[in-house]
């Protein structure tokens, strides 16, 4: 089975034991900082773009003990844990990849968006994140022409 569906790389999320001390690397970069949230008191996510298409990172740091974020640090250190891929239709490309082989895990649903992961087990040895926005999702978050690629989402 394959899809018709639209994907683009969102953003591509970095660990680090801190966004504090990881931050200024990107500002010396040119990045601009767009949103700083807490997950829970789990972890802390910051999102930065170039100023242009929405091309953007991500920062996470954890913020308790016990999370999948302070595992993967404890055994990888800082580094790239995940590509984000926004997907206009997440049913439609989780069926098609199960459908060649491979596993989609942690399949959510929350009011703002759907996500699901593609374990790293995969060939390219990366753990992807599906993601398809719903309406009303940027409505806390910054404008759209910096919240999504080319200013709208898929």
């Amino acid at each position: 089975m394959s899809h018709e569906t639209p994907i683009r790389v969102d953003h591509t999320g970095i660990a680090v034991e801190s966004i504090a001390d990881a931050e200024p690397i990107l500002f010396a970069l040119g990045c601009r900082k767009l949103i700083e949230e807490s997950v829970e008191g789990r972890f802390r996510w910051a999102q930065y773009d170039f100023g242009m298409d929405a091309s953007r990172l991500e920062l996470i740091e954890p913020e308790a003990d016990d999370t999948f974020l302070t595992e993967y640090l404890d055994e990888h250190g800082p580094g790239l844990h995940h590509i984000t891929f926004e997907v206009a239709d997440i049913a439609a490309v989780a069926a098609a990849l199960e459908d060649a082989g491979y596993r989609v895990v942690e399949y959510e649903e929350y009011d703002d968006w759907t996500e699901a992961f593609i374990p790293p087990s995969n060939p390219t040895g990366a753990l992807f994140q599906l993601f398809e926005y719903h309406e009303g999702y940027g409505e806390d978050r910054p404008p759209a022409d910096a919240l999504y690629v080319d200013g709208q989402r898929l």
